[in-house]
């Protein structure tokens, strides 16, 4: 058997796409493994599935695999990609698309010059809806990390964030306290782990150690999920720009129960078959 993919990338965090609105795609955990192995097979941060819809008014469903095999409810990045893939691939015609995911809903905007607006939904900041243990909802929050104490802001943007203040991006401790506090158990279903810098009321620096893959060159729900928690804290305007690793984002939010929007790129890199 052999499998159709195409490899995209949205400021270098990597996916693999597949199509499957044609053909059912039993992926499971072995499987994308295989796929996201860099040595072994295709090599990427996140899987991608293209799948017929399921939610009313929408035109496809969305799955994410992460490097690890498990499956995940969002990815920023990953939607930005799915929007260029289904477009450039004659799937849809429309330049706005609404597509399910395990998060619920989300609507993706075609704009120019390569760039994916996404609506990514409100953030929820409490905490059994995160999901996050705490007696009740805070600004932040003082966890025991392996006997050190860490201030961490809680969010969900459809999957579950921690984010760090640091004053000097870096020199944060991404590899060392990455992995201890995306499986530390007041996070329920793990979590992903943002460092962020503020240099200014419109601009922030982050790091984004994910859930399942390791720290990638960008995360865009990382970004919503640390603008709205520094927006929270009067830290930012309403229109920051998120420096990750691989390029920038534009996030947008105005207010609790409002949307986040954020806007970026995403490129094709190549197309292929896998034997399997």
């Amino acid at each position: 058997m052999r499998l159709a993919f195409s490899k995209m990338q949205g400021l270098g965090n990597d996916f693999v796409v597949l199509d499957a609105t044609e053909r059912p795609i039993a992926l499971d955990p072995a499987l994308a493994r295989r796929l996201a192995d860099r040595r072994f097979g295709i090599g990427c941060d996140q899987i991608l599935l293209v799948e017929p819809p399921r939610l009313p008014g929408t035109e496809f469903h969305y799955r994410i695999f992460n490097a690890d095999g498990s499956e995940v409810e969002q990815c920023g990045n990953g939607a930005r990609c799915f929007a260029r893939f289904v477009r450039d691939r004659g799937l849809t015609e429309h330049d706005e698309i609404p597509v399910g995911t395990a998060a619920g809903p989300i609507r993706l905007y075609l704009e120019d010059e390569g760039q994916v607006r996404v609506d990514m939904g409100a953030p929820e900041f409490e905490p059994e809806r995160i999901p996050f243990l705490a007696d009740r909802q805070a600004l932040d929050y003082d966890m025991d990390v392996a006997g050190e104490s860490v201030l961490i802001g809680a969010v969900s943007m459809g999957n579950p964030h921690a984010v760090i203040l640091v004053d000097d991006l870096d020199s944060a401790p991404v590899a060392r306290l990455g992995p201890l506090v995306e499986s530390h158990p007041r996070f329920p279903q793990r979590v992903n782990v943002g460092f962020m810098q503020i240099l200014a009321r419109d601009h922030l620096r982050l790091r984004v150690y994910e859930r399942g893959a390791g720290e990638t060159l960008a995360c865009g729900t990382g970004a919503c999920a640390a603008m709205a928690y520094a927006r929270r804290c009067d830290r930012v305007g309403a229109r920051v720009r998120v420096s990750l690793p691989g390029g920038d984002l534009m996030i947008a939010w105005n207010a609790p129960g409002e949307s986040v929007w954020m806007t970026g790129p995403a490129v094709q890199v190549f197309e292929g078959e896998i034997a399997l």
